[in-house]
């Protein structure tokens, strides 16, 4: 009998893939081709909130029901939240070089983007050492909860509301972000089975 391949081989594919989709994205008429890593860093972040959002409903559902799987599956999705964020971060810094010349790193959303980084890596190793299963799902629901609270009332400079890509218009645009979100949530999956198989181990 074969041994089965690892969850992350299949996220490394469909990176690529990601990539690839990428490279051939659909050009905008004053960003030129430089918008494809626009449309790359939204839907890397809107990723990372799917997944620290099913985090905190995995942790709920395993503190109201005690179940021992949905503690893991919101330790797991917590951990792919945060790779996800942190990585959105030099995804967003090269944006903002190619499309409009240089970082505005004072931006307030980036600012706090990158403190909820900090904070995001450090709640997640001091969770995996502790090793209690109600406490990281409770801390899971309690990171995502002040994360968006906090968005919610920050200054939007560069992040103007309503979000350009869906209100374009432009349904060529729109159906290739809708790709590559899909294709990122994906991939978030399959990381997400990685880390699952990791917390089992433990």
């Amino acid at each position: 009998m074969t041994k089965p391949r690892s969850p992350l081989i299949y996220f490394s594919i469909t990176v690529i893939m990601i990539a690839l989709l990428t490279f051939f994205g659909p050009e905008e008429k004053s960003l030129g081709s430089n918008v494809r890593i626009v449309y790359l860093h939204g839907a890397w972040v809107m990723a990372a909130e799917a997944a620290l959002i099913a985090a905190a409903l995995a942790g709920l559902l395993g503190l109201v029901l005690r179940r021992a799987n949905f503690h893991a599956w919101s330790a797991a999705l917590g951990r792919t939240g945060i790779v996800f964020w942190v990585t959105y971060l030099p995804l967003s810094m090269f944006a903002m070089q190619t499309n409009w010349n240089g970082l505005f790193l004072a931006e307030p959303r980036f600012r706090l983007a990158i403190i909820f980084a900090v904070t995001g890596v450090l709640l997640q190793v001091g969770l995996w050492l502790f090793n209690v299963s109600w406490l990281t799902s409770f801390a899971n629901i309690l990171y995502i909860i002040t994360l968006r609270v906090v968005f919610a009332t920050a200054q939007n400079v560069m992040h103007p509301p309503p979000s350009p890509i869906f209100s374009s218009g432009l349904l060529n645009v729109i159906a290739f972000f809708i790709g590559l979100n899909i294709l990122a949530w994906v991939s978030a999956y399959f990381l997400t089975r990685w880390f699952l198989t990791l917390k089992t181990s433990e």
